[in-house]
């Protein structure tokens, strides 16, 4: 009875050994079909963004990046699509950080996209110094690969008018919005004409800008007469109109 129970328990480990060996490659697999495919993170982070802000690409074609995730994380497999969202006080621009969730089991992750547009942009044909005024025999149109979305970036001739550059530029630079910025129309400390209308009536008065102002912008301005300070819409380089 001894030689049997002995031999039983020898039996039963062997059968136990060979279900491990077994049964190993199949719990491994299942194992790793519970971690959520890092590929999909970054494609929902990419269809996001593709449907968020495509628009922004205007007529050149939107390509998205987005950073190599660690492969150290491990995911509970999602059991329904990955959602892309937007944090909280997102702008758009060439570098954002989208989140992207699953619902069940509940987790969510961010990460970094790059986004470019290529694009046919105006650039500079020659050096430009500070506060230079580019004109139509200073620029070229290029097809270019550009950070960021279309309405960065100027096209058209016409948008030269009333802007200088912030800073110089090299020739080649892409003419963006933040580098060309409005001349100024008024300057502080100007002497200009405050006009105020009501009911038909117009009223006029002499009036010292207490800040630059571009075209079509607003200004402070003393009112010399009241010494109240008051502002309205600039109208020409001499003329500040109030909203009464």
């Amino acid at each position: 009875m001894k030689k049997l129970c002995a031999n039983d328990g020898s039996l039963t480990r062997r059968v136990w050994l060979a279900a491990t060996l077994l049964l190993a490659p199949g719990l491994a697999a299942a194992q790793s079909a519970a971690v959520q495919d890092l590929s999909s993170i970054a494609n929902a982070a990419t269809d996001f963004v593709r449907a968020q802000f495509g628009a922004g690409a205007g007529n050149g074609q939107l390509h998205i990046n987005v950073a190599q995730l660690d492969p150290r994380l491990r995911l509970a497999a999602c059991q329904q699509p990955l959602q892309g969202f937007a944090p909280a006080a997102l702008t758009a621009g060439a570098r954002m950080t989208i989140g992207v969730r699953c619902a069940q089991p509940q987790w969510s992750v961010f990460v970094p996209v790059n986004v470019e547009t290529e694009m046919t942009v105006l650039t500079l044909n020659k050096a430009i110094a500070r506060l230079g005024k580019p004109g139509p025999g200073d620029i070229e149109h290029k097809r270019l690969r550009v950070p960021g979305f279309a309405a960065d970036y100027l096209t058209d001739p016409a948008e030269l008018s009333g802007r200088h550059l912030r800073m110089a530029a090299a020739p080649g630079t892409a003419l963006t919005t933040g580098l060309l910025v409005k001349d100024t129309l008024i300057r502080r400390g100007q002497r200009v004409t405050l006009i105020a209308a009501a009911g038909g009536l117009e009223v006029r008065a002499q009036g010292e800008a207490v800040a630059d102002a571009s075209p079509a912008g607003r200004v402070r301005v003393l009112n010399l007469n009241s010494r109240r300070i008051v502002e309205g819409r600039v109208e020409t380089a001499d003329r500040v109109r109030i909203d009464l």
